[in-house]
């Protein structure tokens, strides 16, 4: 796979403003643990191996167990994942999906019976820029380090 275009070239205001958006994590209500999962789970839906390779070191940084990440894909039939956790985890399959699910209410008020307003948000903002990134990686064909390494 060749790489299309370097976009933080071709658009750098653009892309410097998406980043802006998805650093501004630091300064959300979410737990950096959440966040990582959250950004793990909408990569592997998008099938984006740049941010996966990217994202799953960071994650496991963040606490979350290998044994979690495995299972991630399964997330609905895995023990693993709290009230908290499932709550997000729906409303980034039905957000990433959203031509599929039309963010269902049930989706929602399960994220809302387990999260205030900001929270909400904020988690909703992680999962519109990551799903920007992913489109972004994927479409200019960004090549992970595997691929360049191998490349070379």
């Amino acid at each position: 796979m060749q790489p299309r275009l370097n976009p933080y070239e071709a658009s750098p205001d653009a892309m410097k403003a998406l980043v802006a958006m998805d650093k501004s994590h630091e300064r959300r209500s979410i737990a950096p643990a959440l966040y990582e999962l959250i950004r793990v789970r909408i990569s592997q839906i998008n099938g984006c191996a740049y941010c996966l390779d990217m994202h799953l070191p960071d994650a496991r940084k963040a606490g979350i167990s290998q044994q979690k990440l495995d299972v991630l894909a399964a997330w609905r039939e895995s023990p693993a994942f709290d009230a908290r956790e499932r709550a997000a985890l729906g409303w980034a399959d039905a957000l990433t999906r959203i031509e599929a699910t039309g963010a269902p209410d049930a989706d929602y008020d399960a994220l809302a019976a387990r999260f205030p307003d900001r929270e909400i948000a904020d988690l909703t903002h992680i999962i519109v820029s990551m799903n920007a990134l992913n489109r972004i990686a994927i479409g200019f064909r960004a090549m992970h380090p595997v691929e360049k390494s191998e490349a070379a």
